[in-house]
């Protein structure tokens, strides 16, 4: 079984895939193989500003998923993200309860949208 320590956000990931922060990447290199994952909800995030008929978008996003495991977002992940405080039209909150489920750190450009989320440790990994 795989010892995931961190859930990334999509706003780092869309930071990996467009190469615009070389902290983040270094970070990234840093991890060991399996430490790393996301949500289904941050890859469905990501996945919406692919350009389908982009072949080297496309490529960029497969080869960065190949390495950042999607997980899926399961009921333990549902049941946390309705202890949390609410907040209409936000991806965090679920992005939140899916980290929060799996006792995972949650690395992100927005730390400010996860600071009413009791809990959660969150890193940004685009500052040096």
């Amino acid at each position: 079984m795989t010892d995931f320590k961190y859930l990334l956000d999509s706003n780092i990931l869309v930071y990996l895939l467009d190469g615009v922060s070389p902290e983040a990447r270094d970070r990234v290199e840093a991890c060991a193989i399996g430490e790393l994952a996301t949500s289904a909800i941050a890859y469905a995030e990501v996945m919406w500003k692919v350009n389908p008929d982009d072949p080297r978008q496309q490529a960029r996003a497969k080869a960065l998923f190949d390495l950042i495991q999607v997980l899926p977002f399961d009921a333990a992940a549902g049941e946390t993200y309705r202890t949390l405080p609410f907040e209409r039209h936000r991806f965090d909150h679920l992005i939140a309860a899916h980290a929060l489920s799996r006792n995972l750190v949650m690395v992100t450009r927005n730390t400010r949208h996860f600071r009413a989320v009791p809990s959660l440790r969150v890193e940004d990994w685009t500052v040096a």
